[in-house]
């Protein structure tokens, strides 16, 4: 890999904008953050497919899987493992093939331009006066860059449908934590349901497109699943959270049934899909030794030990529940940024990757700790893809084992970027933050 200096070089120039802009308080027009946004994306893109090194994962998995679209055969079966998801990406892998673009273009045009789509959608998140502010600074993201540009990960395909859904479920006129339900028996809870409120009745449309939108998410990748309860948070009432719930199923099964209606999978072996694509505790890769906890147990060391993976998992949604019940009545961003920082700190195992999850969100809502936080986590990141990556073989991998274990020292950061003094949300809040930029403080 030879452009690591001078990927570094754009990357360390855009965290020093980003971090002055928070300083200063500057907001640019949405026409200057796409500028930036797209110019060092493609800039980016352009180096690292020109380059006669590309990521292990991006050659030896997701191009099976577009090549298998291509040439009609089943992009989960047919690519030796790589990919375990909808074949809503390799779609596209597969018509930009046929259209004659390179691979080394083709995966990252996907990632690129859904990067750059979610650059407005995180000012949107963010609302207020500080729109503007988030959505260059998620512009100038390091790891967004890096994920996109150099790696071709689809992670931010997903988060551009779910930060949509968000944006959808929130509707024009902003969040406003909603009162309790004053029919507490089953009876009145089903009476709510077919005698919905005002409010609730006129969500309806939102509700359906919202989500569409996570279920979109769901199709690129298994992981937005975690995103549904905050996401019915933002529509007001039961009705409108059951038929948002209902819709973000529908494009994953016309996904699933398009493999055999298509012809690329026989009817028979969808059953082997499912399970290719679970998410059973016992369906989940058990490589462990990444990150966090079971880096240490393993002293950095790849692990294949289903054991640490299935307890992982369950700590994992043991979390879940438990930052639903914590921020019940925090706003929906919040509970989000909660959940996916716990799962940060439980699960037991993680690509560089996974650390671009909870970027969208917490740049949108900043807590106190944010930006200690991103910024580690982008430097920890960018140590794995453009330093490790000088050393092939042996050398690569011995210094993988200090660097997967190092990933301990993010976990206090992490931490301490939870909105732990929001959990609750006030009844009269709107979604527009309170915040001014340049200021870094707890939204209350």
């Amino acid at each position: 890999m030879h452009y690591a200096i001078h990927t570094a070089l754009v990357l360390i120039a855009g965290v020093v904008i980003a971090v002055v802009a928070e300083r200063k308080g500057w907001t640019p027009s949405l026409a200057v953050t796409l500028a930036v946004g797209i110019g060092v994306r493609a800039l980016i893109l352009v180096i690292a497919a020109t380059d006669g090194w590309q990521p292990p994962d991006y050659v030896g998995s997701f191009k099976p899987a577009g090549e298998a679209i291509l040439n009609h055969r089943d992009p989960v079966l047919e690519s030796n493992g790589g990919w375990h998801f909808l074949p809503t990406i390799p779609y596209m892998y597969g018509l930009l093939l046929w259209l004659g673009i390179p691979w080394e273009v083709t995966g990252r045009l996907v990632t690129v331009a859904a990067d750059i789509a979610l650059i407005p959608l995180v000012g949107k998140l963010a609302g207020g006066s500080a729109a503007r502010l988030r959505a260059f600074q998620y512009a100038c993201n390091p790891l967004a860059i890096l994920v996109a540009s150099v790696h071709g990960q689809v992670e931010p395909v997903s988060l551009v449908f779910a930060v949509g859904a968000y944006v959808v479920a929130r509707g024009p006129e902003g969040w406003r934590r909603p009162r309790p339900l004053p029919w507490p028996r089953p009876s009145e809870l089903l009476r709510r349901l077919t005698h919905p409120l005002e409010a609730d009745r006129a969500a309806t449309g939102r509700a359906v497109w919202a989500g569409l939108l996570m279920g979109l998410a769901l199709c690129a990748k298994s992981w937005p699943v975690i995103l549904v309860p905050a996401l019915l948070m933002l529509l007001p009432g039961l009705r409108s959270r059951l038929v948002s719930l209902v819709a973000t199923g529908v494009p994953p099964i016309l996904f699933l049934l398009s493999l055999p209606i298509g012809g690329w999978t026989r009817w028979s072996e969808l059953a082997d899909v499912l399970n290719a694509i679970g998410l059973r505790p016992s369906d989940v890769r058990p490589i462990t030794g990444d990150w966090g906890w079971t880096a240490l147990l393993s002293g950095g060391e790849w692990n294949l030990d289903p054991t640490p993976a299935r307890i992982g998992q369950y700590l994992i949604y043991a979390s879940l529940i438990a930052c639903l019940i914590w921020w019940r009545k925090a706003h929906p961003v919040d509970v989000t940024i909660a959940i996916l920082l716990a799962f940060m700190i439980f699960t037991p195992r993680l690509g560089a990757q996974y650390l671009l999850w909870f970027m969208p969100f917490l740049v949108a809502r900043p807590t106190r700790w944010a930006w200690p936080a991103i910024l580690g986590s982008c430097l920890w990141a960018a140590v794995g893809y453009l330093v490790l990556t000088q050393f092939p073989g042996e050398a690569w991998y011995e210094l993988h084992k200090p660097w997967a274990m190092s990933s301990i020292v993010l976990f206090p950061l992490i931490i301490a970027a939870i909105p732990w003094s929001r959990r609750q949300a006030p009844e009269a809040l709107l979604d527009a933050t309170s915040d001014q930029p340049g200021v870094r403080k707890e939204i209350t």
